[in-house]
């Protein structure tokens, strides 16, 4: 802006300098309109009710003045405080950080905010946030795994949706899930592609949806396959815990397993240490694949064959489908697509 028209603008405007801020009925007095016709202009809903002119006058007198609504005292009116709580376990990867990412770009485009709550311990109980989340926020988005906080902060009486969550015994008014079936499928027929009949799960040590979902579907389409035997063990997602899980599981008696199903790519990380200690190779003696594609996958040696999960998308049909209960509405239906990155990680089984 330049000088003269700074000066302009202040001569203009109705509010005394350095003293309180503008309020609608300046911009109305400047604009010569009603402090309705200011309402129904800047919160876009002018059309059919007053005319592109004036509406565009309307706008340029808020910006001459710098005009911003009062949000807090609107909310106020409206009873409501536009703001989001996403309950997640704790971040110890990137890709919840996605999911707050892409839930905070849907919620900024409609003027919300959104305040993310790591479940301290990972999965289960937390202490609640706020004085009251009921009076504090508008709605939950909360992963399944961190389910058993929404009790603590009371976060299921208010609108819910949850993410990573069987849709037929819900606590939400709404589920978006990712089709983490699919992905493992996948990886399966990848491996069963590649002549692999003896596969060993590393079964994240979880008791959630999430994981009762990988298993069943890897189990099931391994069953359809003549000739192939799957075992299981369990894990926390840590590196340390799945590097002994998968050492104790693969120096066990019977034919060794020649490819690693992991549940998670911090598992698969885990599992390449136990390779190297009981000097196994990867991919000419143990193929192995992970989900989740994170930065990790590309950091490991070989590159880890893994299932991409977009994260960003995820939180932002998230955040989507909690506007849409908001606003009474049904929200999208259908599982995001999951794909299947394949690197350097999973080859061929060796010769007997």
């Amino acid at each position: 802006m330049s000088a003269d028209q700074e000066s302009r603008r202040k001569s203009r405007s109705p509010v005394a300098h350095g003293s309180t801020r503008p309020t609608s009925r300046d911009v109305a007095r400047a604009a010569g309109v009603s402090q309705a016709a200011v309402s129904l202009v800047l919160g876009d809903k002018w059309r059919g009710r007053v005319s592109e002119t004036t509406a565009e006058r309307v706008r340029a007198a808020a910006r001459d003045l710098d005009y911003r609504p009062n949000l807090a005292a609107r909310n106020l009116r409206l009873g409501r405080t536009r703001t989001v709580l996403l309950v997640v376990p704790a971040l110890t990867t990137e890709f919840f950080a996605g999911v707050y990412t892409g839930a905070a770009r849907v919620a900024a485009r409609h003027g919300f905010g959104v305040v993310l709550y790591p479940s301290p311990e990972g999965v289960g109980p937390a202490r609640d946030p706020f004085h009251s989340a009921q009076a504090a926020l508008d709605g939950v988005i909360a992963s399944s795994m961190a389910a058993d906080a929404l009790t603590a902060i009371r976060g299921d009486r208010l609108p819910l949706v949850m993410l990573d969550s069987d849709p037929h015994g819900s606590l939400g008014a709404a589920t978006v899930n990712l089709d983490i079936g699919d992905g493992v499928r996948q990886v399966a027929e990848h491996l069963l592609a590649l002549g692999h009949r003896r596969l060993l799960h590393l079964a994240a040590d979880i008791p959630s949806w999430t994981f009762r979902t990988r298993a069943q579907a890897l189990g099931a389409r391994l069953a359809r396959e003549p000739g192939t035997t799957l075992r299981t063990t369990r894990a926390p997602i840590t590196i340390d815990e799945a590097r002994a899980a998968t050492e104790t599981a693969l120096a066990g008696p019977g034919p060794r397993p020649t490819a690693l199903v992991c549940d998670d790519d911090k598992l698969a990380a885990g599992a390449y240490k136990a390779a190297r200690r009981l000097g196994l190779r990867i991919p000419d003696d143990l193929s192995v694949t992970g989900l989740d594609d994170l930065a990790l996958a590309t950091a490991l040696d070989p590159e880890l064959t893994t299932v991409r999960l977009d994260a960003e998308l995820f939180g932002e049909r998230g955040m989507q489908a909690l506007l849409a209960v908001l606003e009474g509405h049904a929200p999208h239906q259908g599982d995001i697509p999951v794909e299947l990155v394949v690197r350097g990680s999973t080859a061929p089984p060796p010769g007997p």
